[in-house]
């Protein structure tokens, strides 16, 4: 099938885009610009640099924004996928437990008669995590809302002993492993379908100590 990802620049959007990629073609890569931090649909951290994936992986990007206000920013998802749904069979999200996310694009895809496909929807997040990093994915934490995860977490790298924190922190706590709960964000910096890596050129630290939660500005360059 030729596919639409939507892509965040995030470890799971990017790793679904990845698994459906091996038996079918993606020939677009759609992105949203939320200009409301507290999205209810869409990732926000450093969306900016979807733009610098898709070039290392020689696949067309559609870029959309939104003003991010919830169910209205259906529509503008819905409106961007429209323009692609008779070039396009299906579009790959990277949902893994979340109810709200995959049964609205399903039903956009449903109206616009394309498959939806979820590769990643009720795996374990462990599980994931450690599959990723298996399959040489570079990945660093880029936002963080939820303690004891504190702003020493950002720009930390996805690897084994930070997955076992994770499983740690999801016992004592009820964090999910994966951040599916939005107790944190990610950025892909590196994986096998990248020409070469993503360097990050420039980070800073934005922090609130009031709410415990912060995120990670960065720009990078292959």
């Amino acid at each position: 099938m030729n596919l639409a990802a939507l892509l965040s620049g995030g470890k799971d959007s990017m790793y679904a885009l990845y698994l459906a990629g091996r038996e079918n073609k993606i020939t677009y890569i759609v992105t949203i610009t939320s200009e409301n931090p507290e999205s209810y649909m869409f990732h926000v951290p450093n969306v900016h640099l979807v733009e610098e994936q898709a070039k290392l992986m020689g696949i067309e990007i559609i870029k959309k924004t939104t003003k991010g206000e919830k169910e209205k920013e259906l529509e503008d998802l819905k409106s961007v996928l429209g323009t692609i749904a008779g070039k396009v069979d299906g579009i790959v999200t990277g949902a893994i437990e979340s109810n709200y996310q995959k049964q609205r694009v399903d039903k956009i895809c449903k109206e616009l008669n394309l498959k939806s496909l979820a590769p990643l929807w009720h795996k374990s997040p462990e599980g994931l995590l450690r599959s990723m990093i298996k399959d040489g994915f570079e990945i660093i934490i880029t936002a963080v809302a939820a303690p004891p995860l504190d702003d020493k977490w950002l720009g930390r790298k996805i690897d084994e002993k930070c997955v076992e924190e994770l499983v740690h922190l999801n016992k004592k706590y009820g964090i999910h492993p994966s951040g599916e709960g939005g107790e944190y964000e990610s950025l892909v910096l590196d994986c096998p379908l990248f020409k070469k890596k993503l360097e990050v050129s420039e980070s800073k630290k934005i922090w609130d100590e009031k709410t415990r939660s912060g995120h990670l500005v960065v720009d990078a360059v292959a």
